[in-house]
């Protein structure tokens, strides 16, 4: 094997990556606002995810069947779709469970982790326990060629803008959003937001509600690249909180890089070793670097 043939296996194993570090982002942006932002522990996250990747399978299957024309602009619909299905299943389950349990970390783990079971046999009973995959549109097929003998994926260039897209969003509605003032406000000091009139317990719902919809957007992503299964979303949760322990937990700059390094070491150690030892590589890793740095990558000074 010559050294044009390992760059080029190397480069398309980061582009694989790269496809990994999308859903991983938006899930670690969606996990970042409920746990960096609200300190609630969502162990349905995943299953916020999975919503969203039934989505745009049930829009496939209703287009293909009866609307096959409309097959090449379903997609971008249903990741809206899917981004709204998850907000409202997330406000109901914040106003329903989660508003009760601030400030008791362990019953709100123990309570999300019930509703990810619960929604786990939902999916079971309505869906079915078999794996599913949607039609793709046509230009979300096949490949780019930049250089002979290097094939990057067009869904993942997809999926890649997709994720730039939707964390470019967050970033700008958290920094220059009337919402987002109110959620800085109210995690840096929750009582003296209160007494300025903001209503902190609506601006936890939306909080909420929003990190469950980018969860949302990751299932939509997640179905460019595997298929999707009852148990498919909580396959993610571990690393997803990984990613927002590693970059800092309050920290979106520390989620883009903690996931971005988190794929690719797997993604491109995958090729020289097994998934198992890959994985266990990248843990270690991440295990040595918060020995050092326990506080994650990147530090939010925050006044609590």
């Amino acid at each position: 094997m010559t050294f044009s043939d390992m760059l080029n296996i190397t480069l398309m194993q980061g582009f694989a990556g790269l496809s990994l570090f999308a859903v991983l982002l938006l899930m670690g942006l969606g996990l970042a606002i409920i746990f960096g932002q609200m300190g609630v522990i969502n162990m349905a996250h995943g299953e916020f995810m999975t919503i969203g990747a039934y989505t745009v399978f049930m829009f496939s299957t209703l287009v293909e069947s009866k609307f096959p024309d409309l097959m090449p602009y379903y997609f971008p619909v249903s990741i809206v779709a899917a981004f709204i299905f998850a907000f409202i299943l997330g406000w109901i389950v914040e106003w329903g469970l989660i508003r009760h349990l601030y400030k008791r970390p362990l019953d709100t783990l123990l309570a999300t982790w019930g509703v990810s079971l619960g929604l786990q046999q939902v999916f079971r009973t309505a869906i079915g326990p078999k794996e599913v995959s949607p039609t793709l549109p046509e230009w979300l097929m096949g490949s780019w060629s930049p250089h002979e003998g290097l094939d990057i994926p067009i869904n993942g260039l997809f999926v890649l803008a997709l994720a730039t897209v939707v964390t470019g969003g967050v970033l700008i509605a958290l920094y220059r959003s009337r919402w987002g003032l109110r959620v800085r406000a109210t995690v840096s000091n929750r009582i003296m937001a209160n007494a300025t009139g903001i209503n902190t317990k609506k601006t936890d719902r939306v909080t909420f509600a929003i990190g469950c919809g980018v969860a949302g957007i990751a299932g939509a992503a997640f179905t460019t690249i595997g298929s999707t299964g009852p148990t498919s979303g909580s396959l993610y949760i571990v690393d997803s909180f990984l990613v927002v322990t590693f970059g800092g937990a309050a920290s979106l700059l520390g989620t883009v890089a903690s996931a971005f390094g988190i794929a690719q070491t797997q993604s491109i150690s995958e090729f020289f070793m097994t998934g198992s030892m890959a994985k266990v590589l990248t843990l270690s890793l991440i295990v040595v670097i918060l020995m050092i740095r326990p506080q994650g990558l990147f530090a939010s000074k925050v006044r609590r």
